[in-house]
């Protein structure tokens, strides 16, 4: 008896674990299994246990990614790394990257998010700041889902070990223990996604450009008569190679079949022609 009912709880938890997102991924076999009255009387607390769910959810802070970009002139590219890597880690973060020449270099930074604008703003005393960009990603819903599934993945897990701990064959033992390492995989895949959601909310990542002139941003190209007559020309190319590579496709198929029909044709021809010429005669 004891084996029907392991191999029912595995079969249960896979199921369980399909729908993971969906509503009804965290009801029990006993509540399944529970008459219609008991189930609705526990409809209003699942209900109410929902609402006082999505509450803090709606009510917690934005979960924001921040990211910085500046472009710096200085006379001294080394000493004015020198001095953003230092302003950096006085700020509670860390230097990352780094790449600099005597005339332009970069260096990425993390500092704490709190810190950001403050940092981007002491720049100027670094040096000339020639251009300033600073982003946000708002990541909430995506920690917030990634919070629910460790939840559900850790209960799913749970529940597996205490049927390990049942199972009384080999078999028996090889599928649950199977199925147990699956999820405990997906269970650290999904742990290790929220802690680097909360590593870069956490930490803002700024990346300086340093050179000994002004960073100039890229001219778009003005249109006129030589940009319009290169584009044609290249257009024309193009199309031209293309009826080239068409022309080449098919005439494999010319050769093999084009040649035999026109022979065909040509006696076909001659001898309607022999023959008009007999019954003239």
């Amino acid at each position: 008896m004891r084996r029907p009912v392991l191999w029912v709880g595995v079969a249960l938890l896979a199921l369980v674990s399909t729908g993971c997102s969906s509503n009804t991924s965290g009801m029990s076999a006993k509540d399944a299994a529970a008459p219609p009255q008991a189930a609705q009387q526990k409809a209003p607390q699942q209900e109410n246990a929902g609402q006082a769910a999505v509450q803090p959810v709606q009510e917690q802070e934005r979960q924001l990614v921040r990211t910085a970009t500046v472009d710096l002139r200085s006379d001294d590219v080394l000493k004015a790394i020198g001095e953003i890597k230092n302003r950096a880690t006085a700020a509670g973060g860390f230097a990352g990257q780094e790449n600099s020449t005597k005339n332009s270099g970069s260096v990425t930074v993390r500092v704490p998010s709190a810190e950001l604008d403050r940092l981007v703003r002491d720049l100027t005393s670094v040096g000339d700041v020639t251009r300033s960009e600073v982003r946000s990603e708002d990541v909430t819903d995506q920690l917030v889902d990634v919070e629910a599934r460790i939840a559900t993945q850790k209960a799913s897990v749970d529940r597996l070990r205490v049927l390990f701990e049942r199972a009384g064959t080999t078999a028996e033992i090889a599928q649950v223990e199977s199925e147990l390492t699956k999820r405990q995989a997906e269970l650290e895949s999904m742990q290790r996604r929220s802690e680097s959601l909360k590593g870069k909310v956490a930490l803002a990542t700024l990346t300086v450009q340093v050179a000994t002139v002004p960073i100039a941003p890229p001219k778009p190209d003005e249109p006129g008569f030589l940009s319009a007559l290169a584009g044609g020309w290249n257009a024309l190319v193009t199309v031209l190679g293309g009826i080239l590579i068409a022309v080449g496709a098919v005439l494999p198929f010319v050769m093999v079949l084009g040649v035999p029909a026109a022979v065909v044709l040509y006696l076909l021809r001659r001898r309607k022609r022999v023959t008009r010429m007999n019954e003239a005669a």
